[in-house]
């Protein structure tokens, strides 16, 4: 009796764990791409003030470069992209807590990030460029530096670099005082990355400055992606793969560049 109850029992165990076993695999096989797809939209976050990624225009409507990518990303998962806007502070935070499938806000790849969440093939390179009035023949490598003044943020990683060249630095509030400063001879030049400098010159084309120089090191920007959603990002590689092929992020970039920065070269 005692043979036939223990057995019984372990039977009963067997088959409730089976039915667990398939629950639990039903409850897991819908994977983000699916639940995407089947709601028909993609949750984007972005900051919307960070221009010219992503910003509103004078109509107050969101635009720019990282969310016109994002908008022709949905539009061939066959989804529409709902954007949340986000302050960046709390922005990883807010991917985190799943209030959003991805984040669309020039996210530098970094071994820290990489280990933490999944990056999308980059979609931005940028580089350090050193930036000179027109005219200036004397500074054409970052050696050049060297006893020269050079107009930074005082706090920024590129003051830093500056300083490491041996520049003088002339403290300034940003990048367009910067520049005001090279024309006005205050001071040789400035350091910044090059998408600034081209979104700089695309906005006052008639500015008398160029890049002297390019730094050897890239910085890859891509979409933000939380970990263990491989599918997902498999399909938003798909994707923008598609995109370059077909011209449409070359042309997005030169919408708000004046060049390609999707690309290393």
């Amino acid at each position: 009796m005692r043979k036939r109850t223990i057995a019984a029992i372990l039977t009963s165990v067997m088959i409730i764990g089976a039915l667990t076993g398939c629950g639990n695999k039903k409850s897991t096989s819908t994977d983000l791409l699916t639940s995407i797809k089947d709601a028909g939209e993609i949750k984007i976050g972005t900051e919307g003030t960070y221009a010219p990624y992503t910003y509103h225009d004078d109509n107050g409507d969101l635009v720019g470069y990282d969310v016109e990518i994002a908008e022709a990303v949905a539009e061939k998962l066959g989804v529409k992209a709902e954007f949340v806007e986000t302050k960046w502070d709390s922005i990883i935070a807010g991917l985190d807590a799943k209030r959003f499938d991805l984040i669309a806000n020039q996210v530098s790849i970094t071994e820290e990030r990489q280990e933490k969440y999944s990056f999308s093939t980059p979609y931005t390179y940028t580089r350090g460029a050193l930036v000179v009035a027109e005219a200036n023949e004397n500074i054409t490598k970052f050696e050049d530096l060297s006893g020269k003044k050079s107009a930074q943020s005082l706090t920024s990683n590129w003051g830093a670099l500056a300083e490491s060249y041996g520049a003088e630095l002339v403290g300034t509030d940003g990048f367009n005082q910067s520049i005001e400063l090279v024309l006005a001879g205050r001071a040789d030049a400035t350091i910044n990355d090059n998408l600034t400098f081209y979104d700089y010159v695309k906005q006052k084309p008639e500015s008398k400055v160029k890049i002297a120089a390019l730094s050897e090191e890239v910085s890859s920007n891509a979409f933000l992606i939380r970990k263990d959603n491989d599918t997902f990002v498999k399909a938003i590689n798909t994707a923008l793969d598609e995109l370059v092929k077909d011209g449409t992020i070359k042309e997005i970039s030169e919408k708000y560049f004046g060049v390609d920065v999707s690309t290393q070269e």
